[in-house]
């Protein structure tokens, strides 16, 4: 494993072409979900130098099922988030990404952060198709989010997948 993430690259896609194939290479040999997590937000933090990025684990049983904090990189964050509350819990309950350009325009959006201006959540999902937790990635910036950060997050949540399909699932 690497002591530390070398991004190289001007544009978003360069940096996050040089950073995935960092993030396969800390997770490989490693079977411990949140020693992998913890070391991904790190390298996502640093690598893209967003403002809080984490995970949310779906937890409970049943009805009283909601999305419990994990690994996170970034100010202090809202513990847990009920099922199709705010951007993490819509992105639960749909089963798909959200960007959003602006939360101040999200119904029901969470402030955990008054920094925070602009989100992207992917659900990651068991072997199933159940969601099994969330990636939140907030900026300081408004529509700071685009395709690009979605095709490239979706190569690091399939890998968060490989990494939580023994423990989770």
């Amino acid at each position: 494993m690497s002591e530390s993430i070398d991004v190289s690259g001007e544009t978003k896609e360069e940096k996050y072409e040089s950073l995935v194939p960092q993030i396969e290479a800390l997770v490989d040999g490693e079977n411990d979900l949140i020693a992998n997590l913890s070391n991904i937000m790190s390298a996502l933090k640093f690598g893209m130098g967003f403002l809080w990025i984490g995970v949310y684990f779906v937890k409970g049983e049943g009805d009283s099922k909601e999305l419990v904090l994990g690994p996170f990189q970034g100010p202090v964050a809202c513990t847990r988030i009920g099922y199709g509350k705010g951007v993490c819990g819509k992105s639960w309950e749909t089963k798909q990404t959200i960007i959003v350009d602006d939360v101040k325009q999200f119904p029901d959006h969470i402030a955990c952060s008054s920094l925070s201006k602009s989100e992207i959540v992917l659900p990651a999902f068991n072997k199933l198709g159940e969601v099994i937790l969330v990636l939140d990635v907030d900026s300081e910036h408004l529509a700071n989010f685009d395709e690009t950060d979605k095709m490239y997050l979706q190569q690091v949540v399939s890998i968060i997948e490989g990494c939580a399909d023994e423990l989770i699932c």
